[in-house]
């Protein structure tokens, strides 16, 4: 998945700069306006028909009971936190730094969300952060798992229902499968939720 990531973005970027600097074939103000929430709620939509489709995992996570909602809240409480910290440690929109740490992994949701709320550099931001943090969690998952098991899941955050899943299910066993999926499924349904919310606080 990186390896389609980066030159994406990169031709995304290349794209944008001759289109602002050669000749404007798109208008700006489109792009932000009706681009970018149109990607955005395409994204939401599939992501919420593969939940609707995925009839096991629905299954799974049913058979768990509520206990299984202890792990990803506890995710939300320590990177809403770590937001609140950065923010202050570095003298920088406090608001805006929590809502960075609200994309829980989920940059392909963050980075354009973020983007229409706080401006094109926070956007940028909430991509870079975001991706880094599922990055970070495949690469390293090898040393933290050593601390504990669990300790992976809350690193990918909301990518651990798809990209980092199959390094979870590596590491730290087969019998976290169930939980790693459900935390990320959790995580995927509300980082939007809570975004905006932080937002609605600026």
């Amino acid at each position: 998945m990186i390896k389609y990531i980066i030159p994406t973005l990169a031709i995304g970027a290349a794209a944008g700069y001759l289109n602002s600097n050669w000749s404007s074939i798109i208008s700006s103000f489109w792009v932000s306006n009706y681009l970018f929430n149109g990607s955005l709620m395409l994204l939401l939509f599939v992501m919420g028909l593969t939940f609707g489709m995925d009839e096991e995992a629905v299954t799974k996570m049913r058979r768990t009971g509520p206990k299984i909602l202890v792990i990803p809240f506890a995710i939300v409480f320590g990177s809403i936190l770590g937001g609140v910290v950065s923010g202050l440690v570095l003298g920088i929109n406090m608001v805006a730094t929590t809502a960075v740490s609200a994309g829980y992994g989920w940059y392909t949701l963050a980075g354009p969300l973020l983007g229409q709320l706080f401006g094109a550099e926070w956007g940028a931001l909430g991509f870079a952060a975001n991706f880094l943090r599922e990055l970070l969690t495949i690469i390293t998952i090898s040393l933290v798992v050593r601390f504990d098991k669990y300790v992976p899941v809350a690193f990918g955050g909301a990518t651990s229902m798809d990209t980092t899943l199959p390094v979870t299910v590596r590491y730290c066993g087969s019998e976290m499968l169930i939980t790693a999926f459900s935390s990320g499924f959790t995580l995927s349904l509300i980082a939007p939720i809570t975004i905006i919310a932080i937002a609605a606080l600026g």
